[in-house]
């Protein structure tokens, strides 16, 4: 029988196959990456609020104190989301799933920092080799630079958003955690507009296509998979977490070329990065369980 860590494990991958699609979404959604990334908070923290209203309105009980780290953690993952939209949107969905594999590196460094824990030395040397793949990938596409440069920001807003929350799990159900995030990552959102008064004029017409991968996106890839990423946050930390989520650009990768067909189709030396941190990826799984087995 699977135990409790082992159910996170298996969970978290199918959590990153649905993510791999989120990028598709992204893609395919004719708006602007403000406009889908506000529409998408508003409308996961609205499905999650009425989940709280007739099945558990305890959940809405939180400590005033903790407001501040939920506005932060719904700030960090609002602007990364706008910037990962971005950098699909003037680059490519292969290339933006690609840079973010430079998760793994970046949680290597900065979850010691966090957690005040000594820097595990397979961490980062597993981290060396995507850093070696990312080279290799911004050699090859040296044409999406920027969408390249945002894609490494936005996945550091990523990384401090996972770190946060490893901590906030700690003391708050995920539920809670989620929807005062997507909660105030919609407000700061929605008072970025009002104190810049530039709201586009076709902010809310939306064609019927995008309604519906609007619906998707919110729901099943915010909505749930925010709640259950955060849930086994109680199992795994967050460099697991993140040296999983490498696996999503083969999901996304395979996704988009069949979507969007010649445009995803990359360099022989995109693919040999890409290979380079999918193995990083396998290399750190198998260390890690031998590790475990040995203890």
């Amino acid at each position: 029988m699977l135990n409790a860590r082992s159910k996170s494990l298996i969970h978290l991958h199918f959590l990153v196959f649905i993510w791999g699609f989120t990028s598709i979404l992204g893609a395919l959604i004719q708006k602007s990456s403000f406009e889908i990334v506000w529409f998408r908070v508003v409308i996961a923290s609205i499905l999650i609020a009425l989940y709280f209203i007739f099945l558990k309105p305890s959940l809405f009980k939180v400590t005033p104190k903790a407001m501040f780290s939920f506005f932060l953690g719904g700030l960090l993952i609002s602007v990364h989301w706008i910037l990962f939209f971005h950098a699909i949107k003037i680059s490519s969905v292969s290339i933006t799933l690609s840079v973010m594999s430079s998760a793994s590196l970046m949680t290597s460094i900065l979850e010691p920092i966090f957690y005040k824990r000594r820097i595990r030395p397979y961490e980062v040397f597993f981290g060396v080799f995507v850093v070696l793949g990312l080279s290799l990938i911004f050699k090859a596409e040296q044409n999406s630079s920027l969408g390249i440069y945002i894609a490494l920001l936005s996945t550091l807003l990523s990384v401090l958003f996972t770190l946060l929350n490893g901590k906030l799990i700690k003391h708050y159900e995920a539920t809670s955690i989620s929807f005062y995030q997507l909660l105030m990552g919609g407000i700061s959102l929605s008072l970025w507009l009002i104190f810049t008064m530039d709201i586009p004029e076709n902010f809310f017409v939306w064609s019927l296509n995008d309604l519906l991968w609007m619906f998707i996106l919110a729901s099943i890839c915010t909505a749930y998979a925010f709640i259950a990423s955060v849930e086994i946050m109680k199992e795994l930390s967050p460099y697991t977490i993140m040296i999983s989520l490498n696996m999503e650009p083969v999901y996304a990768i395979l996704f988009s070329i069949y979507i969007f067909g010649e445009k995803e189709i990359m360099s022989f030396n995109f693919y040999v990065g890409v290979l380079i941190i999918l193995i990083s990826v396998l290399g750190n799984g198998i260390y890690k369980a031998r590790k475990l087995k040995k203890n």
